[in-house]
């Protein structure tokens, strides 16, 4: 008897399998991550800098997020309670991740290179009630004057000592669970992970995540990269932002798909010895750091890969035939928000694969609608014309339901007919539905795929006794893409000078973050400003062009 083959899903049918499975109302993150994968299968390889290797399985993840799920309910850490999580790529940190979604509880992600300030507004705006931190890291919250010596949370010290009064995350993960315990059910519309992202004026904003986006992350995953089974996948992004935490740890998590975690900072020639040595056949990063690698010596003998992604800040063309020749494939540009995933691609699975257009960021992704609206309308620009970056808000895969405790914020992204989310980007469409990015409009800036708000920075640089104001910009960067450089206003009776250019650089690093100190400081009479008092940064961007 003959049997007919098995014949896969339609990207849109896939949609809508996944959209059931994630959105039903009884659905259970710690099982949908990990108790629903056979406990044998191999969830992550963690590789240390001198290249040994670890394989965490999903039955140890389980017995081990069990064990710090058991901690936390001792300390009344229950459904819809923030977590702060500061921690750098680790078994630890998916262990931590999973203990806090089996309590039903809501992760905040803490970026490991920010400053006290930047990680004390997150946790204050998010009220959270606990923080996990690795050792290394505690310093950023003892108290100071953005941190009070009594603040309304606790703090677990991972993987080393703590301070006074710190609980540590070894004794926790010792806690034996109570019998017959549980992991909470939240539903596809429960809240996962609170994650903060910059404007271009006033404080972070948060985003809550829904469980239902596990569909648009697995649909990235499968369609986007096109991560099968059989490979070995890398995603380099650093879980403190949004690519990383949902491509490199929770999209891999949910589809079953093994990832590789590097328990070390980056630099291209390990990245490049990981890629050789572990075999990998699946590789994301930003556009920065295949840069990074085209700068550096490739090592020898041929490599495996089969896909290699990019996001995080638009891909320059000259990159492609780089890869091609290096890497053996062409890097595929993909884009996306914060606050939506990634939605529009250069697909690598057959279904949605097409010839890379130069400069284009792609098609929409499957469970996608996505247009280009007129710059004075809110309707469709015809092919070719510059507009607006649009998402239909009853697109499927759509979870962005607003800004947390900020409906200012959320109005300025929604068009005035409530269909259209505005993703605050320019780009041109063609006659194809390939995207081509133009710019932003809200003055982001994007540096090596982190998007950062003026606003935070410029807020840092005023704290200086000599600065009266001060503006910051993007600059185009060959390695970064974008780099950011000041525009400062003295006080009466300072004169600038090198010494004054180092202050602020360090006041910076300090108290954002230190990668995102201003490369160059310009010492002006005065900043170019509307009649309402907004900075005209794009003046400023043309001044230092002149």
């Amino acid at each position: 008897m003959r049997t007919s083959p098995i014949t896969a899903p339609t990207p849109e049918a896939r949609v809508e399998e996944m959209l059931a499975r994630y959105g039903a109302s009884d659905a259970c993150l710690a099982r949908l991550l990990c108790d629903d994968h056979p406990p044998e299968q191999v969830a992550f390889t963690v590789v240390e800098p001198d290249l040994t290797t670890r394989d965490i399985s999903y039955g140890l993840l389980r017995e081990r997020s069990e064990r710090v799920a058991a901690g936390l309910a001792d300390l009344d850490i229950g459904p819809g309670d923030c977590v702060g999580v500061l921690m750098g790529k680790s078994a630890d940190l998916v262990v931590a991740l999973l203990a806090i979604w089996r309590r039903g509880a809501v992760h905040v992600p803490l970026f490991t290179a920010f400053a006290p300030p930047s990680i004390a507004l997150r946790l204050t705006a998010s009220k959270a009630k606990l923080v996990i931190v690795d050792a290394d890291q505690r310093s950023k919250l003892v108290p100071s004057p953005d941190l009070a010596a009594d603040p309304p949370w606790r703090i677990v010290a991972v993987g080393g000592e703590g301070r006074g009064g710190d609980l540590s995350f070894a004794d926790l993960a010792r806690t034996e669970p109570s019998a017959g315990s549980e992991p909470a059910i939240i539903g596809g519309d429960g809240t996962f992970v609170m994650i903060f992202t910059s404007g271009t004026t006033g404080a972070p904003k948060g985003v809550r995540w829904p469980v239902r986006g596990l569909a648009h992350m697995v649909t990235y995953l499968e369609y986007g990269c096109d991560v099968r089974a059989e490979d070995k996948y890398w995603n380099v992004a650093d879980p403190g932002w949004a690519y990383g935490l949902a491509f490199a740890l929770v999209a891999p998590l949910a589809a079953g798909r093994r990832s590789i975690l590097l328990h070390a900072g980056f630099t291209a020639e390990l990245t490049w010895r990981v890629l050789a040595q572990l075999e990998v056949t699946n590789y994301a990063a930003a556009p920065t750091v295949y840069r990074a690698l085209r700068n550096a010596p490739a090592p020898e003998g041929p490599l495996v890969l089969r896909c290699a992604s990019s996001a995080g800040e638009p891909l320059t063309p000259d990159l492609i035939p780089w890869s091609e020749a290096t890497l053996g494939v062409p890097v595929r540009d993909h884009y996306g928000q914060t606050e939506l995933g990634v939605f529009i691609v250069n697909g690598w699975h057959p279904d949605i694969r097409r010839p890379m257009k130069p400069g284009s960021m792609g098609y929409a992704l499957p469970g996608w609608m996505v247009e280009v609206l007129l710059n004075d309308a809110d309707d469709p620009a015809p092919a070719g014309v510059l507009g607006r970056v649009a998402v239909d808000r009853k697109a499927p895969l759509m979870t962005f339901a607003g800004y947390h405790q900020a409906p200012d914020k959320t109005a300025e992204r929604i068009s005035a007919d409530g269909r259209w989310y505005l993703t605050g980007d320019a780009a041109t469409r063609d006659e194809d539905g390939a995207f081509f990015f133009s710019s932003r409009d809200d003055d982001l800036i994007n540096m090596a795929g982190y998007r950062i708000g003026p606003f935070e920075i410029e807020s840092v640089l005023v704290e200086h006794p000599d600065v009266a104001e001060a503006a910051v910009v993007g600059v185009p960067d060959e390695l970064r893409g974008e780099v950011i450089e000041a525009f400062v206003v003295p006080r009466s009776g300072v004169t600038a000078s090198d010494d004054l250019t180092t202050a602020l650089q360090r006041l910076v690093k300090t108290r954002y973050a230190a990668h995102a100190y201003p490369r160059a400081v310009h010492y002006v009479d005065t900043l170019p400003k509307t009649p309402s008092g907004k900075i005209q940064r794009f003046l400023l961007r043309a001044q230092r062009d002149i």
